[in-house]
């Protein structure tokens, strides 16, 4: 079943009534949008598929961290890659593919001795105590509340977005496997 959601009806126009998490950032014309959870299985299988989109059409994939509540450790893992996120963009995507790689084996007393392992593989020093200020859980929650406040309840959820004036600013995949063909529909 090809299952396409489709949001917005084409009389909102571009500056109203899209919120920004569904916007492409500056300067691109279209890009993908993620809310994804560390923990969920679907999200590690998906990961790779939204990674090769990003470089095959040179597009932005962005990433939010949209733990769920079910998940026991999917929250600090979420932190941990801000914290990472904050040395480079690069950096901490490499550390969300590292906890996908091994997140069969994660359980919340190892966590941290993954994320330790993965700080010393890159040459990066992590502190004992990661977010002392509580900075980086409050951007962790600030993602989870704005996936949210757009209706989320499930990861990963996924959208293509567009700059577009007028039309169908973004659609939701609801079909993996569909992906391309709604970048190809979203970029014409």
């Amino acid at each position: 079943m090809f299952a396409i959601l489709i949001f917005l009806g084409t009389s909102f126009g571009w500056s109203q009534g899209v919120d920004p998490a569904l916007q492409p950032p500056k300067g691109a014309k279209v890009a993908i949008v993620v809310f994804e959870d560390l923990q969920c299985p679907m999200c590690r299988t998906t990961a790779p598929l939204l990674k090769q989109a990003g470089k095959t059409y040179k597009i932005p994939l962005i990433i939010h961290d949209f733990p769920l509540p079910m998940h026991n450790w999917s929250f600090e893992a979420a932190v941990t890659a801000h914290y990472f996120d904050a040395h480079s963009k690069e950096l901490g995507t490499e550390y969300r593919d590292y906890i996908y790689e091994h997140q069969v084996e994660i359980t919340p007393q190892n966590l941290r001795s993954f994320s330790d392992k993965f700080a010393a593989d890159h040459k990066v020093s992590l502190p004992f105590v990661i977010d002392p200020q509580g900075k980086l859980k409050a951007e962790v929650i600030a993602e989870r509340d704005m996936g949210n406040k757009i209706g989320i309840h499930q990861t990963p959820t996924i959208y293509i977005v567009s700059d577009k004036p007028g039309g169908k600013p973004f659609v939701e995949v609801t079909d993996r496997t569909q992906l391309f063909q709604m970048i190809d529909a979203m970029e014409r």
